[in-house]
């Protein structure tokens, strides 16, 4: 990280964080100028939250299914992979501990060390920094435009890897939608069908039943995975399908889902405004239900 900055919002003098089996202050942790993960984008991440629980215990979201599939998107990338998930999980609470936070983003990064080529390393490193952040999409429904961006071809990326490198795509969609007004970006896939959005995934509401993409051109996010589960505990009956935009412009509420924007629900589609109100939908039912899950007191809501 170098010196500290004066009014950065990440951290300060006294943030800590861990890296490679230790905690250490953030303004005095390093990483290597000739890593692969800084010149090529070669690393691996999670996004995870943590939540202040109603009897005001500090409780990590899926923990483990994120732990798990920062492991499967290494090994994906053909990463060195040693660490445990139990002693993440740990080290990760540690973290929130000594930064005094409950309500948190978390991100995990396994990144390379020095080496110019494509060769492969013999070794990983890790580091797990924590935050406090607002919602990241806000607390209102969003505007939200097509993007002229397509999500990458699933033959040339491991699309289901949560690949740091593959998120330039996701910030050239989400800065092209601000600079034209809107609030977030829709990318298609490779055959114009919706995808998902930058870091989210989509579901929208049409005559009481809920469809979202299926996989194969999505990261199958973890929230995505709970919104699910919501929706098999509330019998909302969900079909995963190909989508086209003219379809998703026919229906009755969208919104997005991911574990930095959680659950956010959509105004509008380029010029196409959702007819539901969204207090009256499903959609805001499943938003309400997840903030209740995450903030439960007990270890996980359904597994």
């Amino acid at each position: 990280m170098g010196n500290y900055v004066q009014g950065n919002s990440y951290y300060n003098e006294h943030t800590v964080l861990y890296l490679n089996g230790q905690v250490v202050r953030a303004a005095d942790a390093k990483i290597d100028l000739y890593s692969q993960s800084l010149h090529y984008g070669y690393a691996a991440f999670e996004g995870i939250r943590s939540y202040r629980t109603a009897s005001g215990e500090t409780r990590i979201f899926k923990a483990v299914e994120h732990y798990d599939r920062l492991r499967r998107s290494a090994e994906l990338l053909h990463m060195p992979y040693t660490f445990q998930t139990d002693e993440l999980i740990e080290a990760t609470y540690e973290v929130l501990k000594q930064n005094n936070l409950q309500d948190a983003y978390i991100r995990p990064l396994v990144f390379a060390p020095a080496n110019m080529t494509f060769n492969p390393n013999s070794a990983s490193n890790i580091c797990i920094q924590a935050w406090e952040m607002q919602p990241f999409l806000g607390d209102k429904l969003l505007r939200v435009m097509s993007s002229s961006y397509q999500r990458p071809n699933p033959k040339g990326f491991h699309i289901e890897a949560k690949a740091s490198g593959h998120y330039v795509n996701s910030l050239l969609a989400s800065q092209e939608a601000k600079a034209k007004g809107f609030d977030e970006a829709l990318l298609l896939d490779m055959n114009g069908f919706v995808a998902e959005g930058p870091g989210a995934n989509i579901f929208y509401e049409k005559d009481g039943q809920l469809y979202t993409p299926a996989i194969g051109n999505i990261l199958p996010g973890i929230t995505r995975a709970t919104v699910l589960e919501i929706c098999a505990a509330e019998g909302i009956a969900v079909t995963e399908k190909r989508i086209s935009t003219s379809e998703l412009k026919q229906a009755d509420a969208a919104f997005f889902c991911g574990t930095a924007a959680e659950v956010i629900g959509f105004k509008s589609l380029d010029e196409t405004i959702f007819p539901l109100q969204w207090k009256e939908s499903l959609s805001h039912r499943i938003q309400q239900t997840y903030k209740a899950w995450v903030t439960e007191n007990i270890k996980e809501p359904i597994s």
